[in-house]
């Protein structure tokens, strides 16, 4: 797990918890890592803002004070299942992870009686999602879009063709049922897409990308659109 996700995962942990807290020695084992790491994760997250608090000695720890916890949100069960579906349905999407993570939030601070009932629905919509990409795969491509540097991939061609590539990430899109990372492929010198599935090895380089934008790739198809959903 990189560190930016270890933060963000204990930052959720800390938050679940409520008042009870963690001990370090706890949460560097749920993480794999030191306790000396774990509490250099929790001086970052203090730097960035996040409301920590500490107890020393015999049943201490550490936590995120009331004020760090979400306010109600004002979502029926219908629409909280909506929003499970949507995920559960798309495990290869890009930041499917995370979605996750954010419908888990949202689930936890609706009140009692609204998520009994979303629960009680979301037993009866059953997904068939397709198998997915390695994780590592996934996460080193969604980092490179994210942090807009360069990705190594290995990629399989539809004839079976395994080529080394380095791509400047500036698109992903979703058409026919696959995903796809489109992008600038300096070993092409060109703009060309890649089928997620097809990507055997990823690597995020150190090398930024140098501003090819979605403009490029030309007009989308008329039943193509961003996923924010706005049609400005």
């Amino acid at each position: 797990m990189k560190r930016a996700e270890r933060l963000h995962a204990l930052s959720e942990m800390l938050r679940r918890q409520g008042s009870r807290g963690y001990t370090a020695g706890r949460m560097a084992a749920e993480f794999g890592v030191s306790v000396r790491t774990i509490k250099r994760d929790l001086a970052s997250l203090e730097r960035s803002g996040a409301p920590l608090w500490s107890r020393p000695g015999p049943g201490g720890g550490y936590g995120l004070t009331e004020m760090a916890s979400l306010r109600p949100v004002s979502l029926s069960p219908a629409q909280a299942v909506a929003i499970l579906a949507a995920v559960s349905a798309a495990p290869d999407a890009p930041y499917a992870d995370l979605a996750s993570s954010g419908v888990q939030k949202i689930l936890d601070v609706l009140d009692p009686a609204a998520r009994a009932r979303a629960r009680r629905l979301a037993d009866r919509v059953w997904v068939d999602a397709p198998p997915t990409p390695k994780r590592a795969i996934r996460s080193a491509l969604e980092e490179a879009m994210t942090e807009q540097r360069v990705v190594r991939i290995r990629y399989i061609s539809s004839d079976d063709t395994s080529t080394t590539r380095d791509v400047e990430p500036v698109l992903f899109a979703s058409t026919s049922g696959q995903w796809y990372l489109i992008g600038w492929c300096r070993l092409r010198d060109a703009m060309r897409w890649f089928a997620v599935a097809r990507v055997e090895q990823a690597r995020v380089t150190a090398l930024p990308c140098t501003g090819h934008t979605v403009d490029e790739i030309g007009a989308p198809p008329p039943t193509a659109r961003p996923v924010h959903g706005r049609d400005d």
